[in-house]
């Protein structure tokens, strides 16, 4: 029953969640994916602050009147090419979590975690210009039909989570609030500021993530014996 339940739920990772749903004209996608490519380009290159919307235009080889017509600022075009880097992280989480079933929860927890920050300092440039212009990374879902990253991270954490109680690998856990606090630090603000504000590693965002949700839910052995001798 427990097998059953866990690879339903995995099961789901495979598919899109959390991306917008597209029905496009040939010419639409064309124009949208020589959009993206040039703006990734120009953005490694140059940095999102100092690349204008003419020059993306100018490279993707599109007329403004197009460009504007599919994304009104930066902000919405580096959207785009955030959910196209999600979809990568959800392919490699699904492939992690689908090769590691017997793992413990918390091990398979840890490496959801690190393939998170991965993606935001790989994403990194482009999360300035988007936590500035709107918040449906976080949980709006009104323009898709499928839920946004945050829930779709949510559901993922509070599975595992639940998971590790049920094995006995720690303690009750106020599954629900753990899952949201993890990803009130995640948020992609959040992260930039600790990056380039407080001059934190990646490393160290890591280890703070561990040391507090995954080693601080647990309940130590110690305590639990001195409990018992009260």
């Amino acid at each position: 029953m427990e097998e059953s339940r866990e690879h339903q739920w995995l099961h789901g990772l495979h598919g899109p969640h959390g991306l917008p749903q597209r029905n496009e004209r040939r010419d639409a996608a064309e124009h949208r994916r020589r959009i993206l490519e040039a703006a990734q380009h120009l953005f490694a290159t140059h940095g999102v602050q100092a690349v204008s919307m003419h020059q993306i235009a100018r490279a993707a080889e599109v007329g403004q009147g197009t460009l504007y017509r599919r994304y009104a600022h930066k902000g919405d075009l580096c959207m785009d090419l955030l959910y196209e880097g999600h979809k990568q992280m959800e392919k490699d989480i699904a492939a992690l979590l689908s090769t590691n079933t017997t793992s413990p929860a918390l091990a398979r927890l840890d490496g959801v975690l690190t393939r998170v920050v991965a993606f935001f300092e790989e994403q990194g440039p482009l999360l300035e210009p988007v936590a500035a212009t709107r918040n449906e990374w976080l949980c709006d879902a009104s323009r898709q039909k499928s839920p946004p990253p945050y829930l779709w991270l949510y559901d993922l954490l509070k599975n595992l989570f639940s998971e590790a109680v049920e094995r006995g690998e720690l303690a009750t856990l106020d599954v629900p609030f753990t899952a949201d606090a993890i990803l009130a630090v995640l948020h992609p603000m959040i992260y930039r500021f600790q990056r380039q504000e407080r001059g934190f590693s990646q490393e160290r965002i890591l280890q703070g993530l561990r040391r507090i949700y995954i080693e601080g839910v647990k309940t130590p052995r110690t305590l639990i014996g001195s409990a018992d001798g009260i």
